[in-house]
């Protein structure tokens, strides 16, 4: 899959991306209330594009970061943050998932330039596939959106297993992921740059039946402090950290957890 920037009135390939996150996308109840949350704590500017007033994108220095979409609008899913990876065909990794012990939610349906699926993994953690081209430049997407994103599952190799297979990560494909074991995570590389990360706990211990699966989206900022205050100040919640942490988890209005973290601190 390429990614595109403009050029004058040309729009070029700039680089290969495939199986690595490309976006991330909010479902909630309330899209106003989500867009003045998210500008708030966030700066996020926000705008209607080409897919309709349910689907709205937001944006840092002019370069789409996020999409919002109504829970209505995407089949009735579960308020949440989630994290879209890269994929040459929707169809072939759809199957691929179902065949290792995966569930699809939503689609493959088509979102011109593009198709997405909706999917779970088999422990039940939700992502998302993306085929098509990008809505931002890949590298001005990682320099001004999230972090890296994270799975906390039961077990790490195991989920490492299923998305490897399903998503094509250290294949012979240009442009793949490299994944490594790194601090008792599996890292996930592209190019160098870590794009995701999947733990469960120290590698000599048992699968943990506690933990509930889950990707977690982390957004670097500069004042994590700042974040945490102007969640509690606009309806949202902080569950860990702040007040001096380099990180904390919050959620906002409508429960969406997700993670802000230092940009001094990376």
């Amino acid at each position: 899959m390429n990614s595109h920037r403009a050029a004058g009135n040309e729009v070029v390939a700039s680089r290969t991306v495939f199986g690595a996150p490309c976006w991330v996308s909010l479902t909630t109840h309330d899209l106003d209330a989500a867009e003045a949350f998210y500008h708030a704590v966030l700066g996020w500017d926000w705008r209607v594009g080409k897919l309709g007033d349910q689907y709205r994108f937001a944006s840092v220095g002019g370069v789409p970061v996020a999409g919002v979409s109504a829970v209505e609008a995407m089949g009735h899913a579960a308020v949440a943050w989630t994290p879209f990876f890269a994929a040459s065909d929707a169809n072939e990794t759809v199957a691929r998932s179902q065949e290792r012990g995966g569930t699809t939610a939503v689609g493959p349906l088509s979102f011109p330039p593009g198709r997405a699926a909706l999917l779970a993994d088999r422990d039940g953690a939700v992502f998302g596939v993306w085929e098509g081209e990008l809505v931002a430049d890949w590298e001005d997407w990682r320099r001004a959106a999230p972090v890296f994103v994270q799975l906390h599952t039961r077990n790490a190799f195991d989920a490492a297993i299923f998305y490897g297979e399903v998503l094509g990560w250290a294949s012979a494909a240009a442009g793949c992921c490299e994944v490594d074991y790194e601090d008792e995570r599996v890292v996930l590389r592209n190019e160098g740059h870590v794009v995701a990360r999947i733990h469960s706990g120290a590698v000599e211990a048992a699968p943990d039946p506690a933990i509930r699966p889950r990707w977690q989206i982390h957004f670097a900022v500069a004042d994590v402090d700042a974040c945490a205050r102007a969640a509690r100040e606009n309806g949202g919640r902080v569950l860990e950290g702040g007040t001096g942490a380099a990180e904390a988890v919050l959620a906002d209005p409508d429960g969406a957890r997700f993670v802000v973290n230092s940009r001094s601190a990376q």
